[in-house]
């Protein structure tokens, strides 16, 4: 195992002193006395000397572009498509990643949300597939539906070819194997023809793979996007731990784990070599860890008393008028639902809808909803100019709404980890140089918990008087 890191390496805790930077040639000493590896540190972006690099992935690291990086490994209509869509500069994690993917390595992305790491790993499956064999040869995991479609959109993007080389060869083919898909269509596509890429949900993957339509032998990469959601999701982690070692092996395979948020990360390292998730020589690429968030966002906080939440919120959209936003929600509570109270968001969609005269569209996005009603308001949401979108947690994880500018947390997210995957809503665009604002609405005995998420995430929380 191998840890990169363009700057400390750190746990997502409370810290007080900053640690010293680690030694290129540090031995990381698992649980198993006599598991030895070398850990490899980057300061800046460029990598100290260590006896496992090469000089052609320490000129792949020094490229200023995605075409140095990868010309010698992907497609150039794969490339072409990549430039015409604007990614020309490579992000951190790509310019870290991409030559040690590129190099064969099992690889955790641990980088802030909108960085590039889905880009970085399908560079990596355009660069190992062969789509003149009908099998398939890579599975992405996903934890929802909403990242499943996002992940397939850009994959068939890169795949499509120009006229001329549909003509020569066959085409990469993708296929969405998604919860509330039509999964009678999905059998008869793979007994005739597999797709060269899966993109699935935890469920509809384990329901082709017991069946025995769907087959991984042939599998080269598997990517398991959202890891540390999928891992602490009591419904999915034992149907993940299936795929990692009894659906496939780790030495046909190449294994990528990607997230913005991996907890207690050398940890997670040791379990996935122990659990033999991985191969021994995982490198765990983790990008500023200093600073979970990007730099663009400007959090603050609003105090307001019981039962003001709803007029608290008001004041700040007509204040702000933002162009686009997201307003989370907590989940409506077991004691709630049995009272046969209206869910917190529909409750609050109804009262912007008759009290907020911004023009904004007003959607909703919650767990609740059937598949095809929060495609719909994604849909929307993506044509349309202007849009506020109330959602739940489900909307935190992976979806990809560049143009939203502000993020109102109406009530606190549990944990510091999803604080760090709602604010990574806003400011998902690489080379802006835009300020987006996060916002949190709470009453004075909650102020610690934000305390606690400042001290966890290194960021400041400024107070606004309405």
């Amino acid at each position: 195992m191998a840890t990169l890191s363009s700057t400390h390496i750190l746990p997502l805790s409370p810290i007080s002193t900053p640690r010293k930077p680690i030694s290129s040639r540090f031995l990381f000493r698992s649980q198993n006395p006599k598991t030895l590896s070398t850990s490899v540190t980057f300061t800046n972006s460029k990598p100290n000397a260590s006896s496992s690099s090469s000089s052609s992935v320490s000129s792949e690291l020094n490229a200023s572009t995605l075409r140095e990086i990868c010309q010698a490994h992907v497609p150039e209509h794969v490339l072409r498509r990549v430039e015409e869509v604007g990614y020309v500069r490579p992000t951190d994690v790509q310019k870290q990643a991409l030559p040690l993917l590129f190099s064969g390595r099992d690889c955790i992305l641990h980088a802030q949300t909108g960085s590039g790491k889905t880009l970085a790993y399908l560079l990596l499956i355009f660069s190992v597939i062969n789509t003149q064999r009908s099998t398939v040869q890579a599975v992405i995991v996903v934890p929802t539906r909403e990242l499943g479609m996002q992940v397939t959109r850009v994959a068939r993007m890169l795949a499509a070819r120009p006229m001329e080389l549909e003509l020569e060869q066959k085409s990469c083919t993708v296929m969405a194997l998604l919860d509330g898909g039509m999964l009678k269509r999905h059998k008869s596509w793979l007994k005739a023809e597999p797709p060269t890429i899966v993109v699935a949900t935890i469920k509809s993957l384990c329901q082709m793979l017991e069946k025995k339509i769907l087959k991984l032998e042939s599998m080269k990469v598997l990517i398991v996007d959202e890891v540390d959601f999928m891992f602490n999701s009591s419904k999915e982690v034992s149907s993940l731990r299936k795929i990692l070692t009894s659906y496939s092996s780790l030495h046909n395979r190449q294994t990528i784990f990607a997230s913005a948020s991996i907890p207690q990360h050398n940890r997670f390292v040791h379990d996935c070599i122990q659990q033999k998730w991985t191969k021994s020589d995982v490198v765990h690429v983790h990008v500023n860890p200093i600073q979970p968030m990007p730099s663009c966002l400007h959090h603050r906080f609003v105090i307001c008393g019981k039962n003001k939440r709803h007029q608290t919120l008001l004041s700040l959209l007509q204040s702000d008028a933002p162009e686009s936003g997201i307003i989370f929600v907590g989940e409506q509570s077991e004691k709630s639902k049995k009272a046969g109270n209206a869910p917190p968001t529909t409750s609050l969609v109804d009262f912007l809808r008759t009290s907020y005269v911004g023009c904004l569209d007003i959607h909703l996005l919650e767990e609740d909803m059937n598949f095809n009603s929060r495609a719909a308001s994604l849909s929307e949401v993506r044509q349309g100019g202007s849009y506020l979108l109330v959602a739940t947690d489900i909307a935190a994880r992976g979806v990809d709404l560049p143009e939203t500018t502000h993020i109102y947390n109406f009530d606190l997210p549990r944990t510091a980890v999803d604080y760090l995957h709602r604010a990574g809503r806003t400011g998902r665009k690489p080379f802006s140089d835009n300020k987006c604002t996060v916002t949190n609405i709470l009453m004075s005995e909650e102020r610690f918990v934000l305390q606690r998420y400042e001290n966890e995430l290194l960021f400041n929380c400024e107070e606004l008087i309405l």
